[in-house]
């Protein structure tokens, strides 16, 4: 046989060498993992409804969330539910920020229910009382460092995006910037489909953010073709930190098809790690067994986008690198499952 050149050739060294590795990890001891709340945080927001019509509807929307809180046995903070105190809204949810900051590893999810509205001063999310501002709620998310999603289900809401955009957090807006200035109905289809096993594209057992929101926007894009009208609202997803957000049309199945701009890592690869009601598999892992194994899968998908540039013996190298310390991790899991199986006592 000639050198191992062709791309057959590469994989079948690759596989045959991870292979190997991987016998021995039965042989690798249980990693230790820390002890975590392992408990996701949403913090929803009913905005100022304006008429009774809008009302109704947002209240039917947001009604779904303790719901699906209470199934994924997360922590909710609602805001804009219950008649207004004397405390206005918006400190409301600064101070539930606030709190927010302590934690580090559980995921935060912050999802606005509402209008917007836009000018070329500012995007804002109406609430009673005071608005919020695109640049306000930035600037209280700088110092949350856990990993954050923000859902923002309000016209107008394309205009939060960048100013939101950042590492370790997703951003989602039911329009493509702030000129889409009609009633969105986005935020019904997302609430709909957030937990739902229609919408789990790959059949992993678990809905993840990026499909819970490709899922919504083909409901929202049905609503107005079946009622014979031009779509006014074409939500976009941003988890690269590049502040551009993709259309649910770039994708094919979980994965986007076209490349972001500027040389960026493509969009959904970190939304796809957001679930809120986990998988049996996904509810072992604690907060920071899900970090690493997030880390190293994203890892190996941007070693992937680098294949055409490099060496094939230096591309299968590293990617044998990445994936036996995710197998390594994996294995490590079972190992404590295991454990505990075994410390059980019987029941009677």
């Amino acid at each position: 046989m000639g050198n191992p050149t062709n791309e057959g050739d590469g994989m079948m060294k690759f596989l045959f060498s991870t292979l190997s590795l991987a016998l021995a990890l039965a042989a690798v001891p249980p990693r230790t993992h820390a002890a975590g709340t392992n408990q996701t945080e949403i913090i929803a927001v009913i905005g100022a409804a304006g008429e009774e019509e809008f009302e109704t509807q947002f209240k039917e929307w947001a009604d779904r969330l303790p719901v699906i809180a209470k199934k994924a046995r997360a922590k909710l903070t609602t805001i804009g539910f219950e008649e207004p105190g004397e405390i206005n809204d918006r400190e409301l949810l600064k101070q539930a920020l606030a709190s927010a900051e302590q934690d580090k590893l559980n995921d935060l999810w912050i999802i606005l229910i509402g209008h917007g509205t836009y000018d070329p001063r500012a995007a804002k999310f109406n609430l009673r009382g005071p608005d919020l501002s695109s640049a306000q709620l930035a600037s209280w998310l700088v110092s949350i460092t856990r990993p954050t999603a923000i859902i923002n289900c309000t016209a107008s809401s394309g205009a939060f995006l960048k100013p939101l955009s950042g590492a370790n957090r997703v951003v989602i807006t039911s329009t493509k910037n702030g000129m889409e200035q009609n009633f969105s109905r986005f935020g019904n289809f997302f609430t709909q489909n957030l937990a739902s096993p229609e919408a789990d594209l790959d059949q992993d057992e678990q809905t993840s953010l990026l499909e819970a929101f490709l899922k919504a926007s083909k409901d929202t894009l049905g609503f107005y073709e079946s009622a014979g009208k031009l779509a006014t609202e074409h939500a976009l997803i941003d988890d690269n930190g590049d502040g551009y957000g993709t259309r649910p049309d770039f994708f094919r199945g979980v994965r986007a098809t076209k490349k972001a701009r500027g040389g960026q890592s493509i969009d959904g690869l970190r939304a796809h790690q957001f679930h809120l009601i986990r998988s049996e598999f996904e509810a072992k892992l604690s907060p920071e067994v899900r970090a690493e194994r997030d880390r190293l899968e994203l890892a190996v998908e941007r070693h992937r986008s680098r294949k055409p540039h490099m060496k094939e013996d230096l591309y299968y190298s590293e990617l044998e690198k990445l994936m036996v310390t995710l197998a390594k991790l994996y294995a490590s899991v079972e190992e404590v499952e295991k454990d505990k199986a075994v410390a059980k006592p019987e029941s009677k």
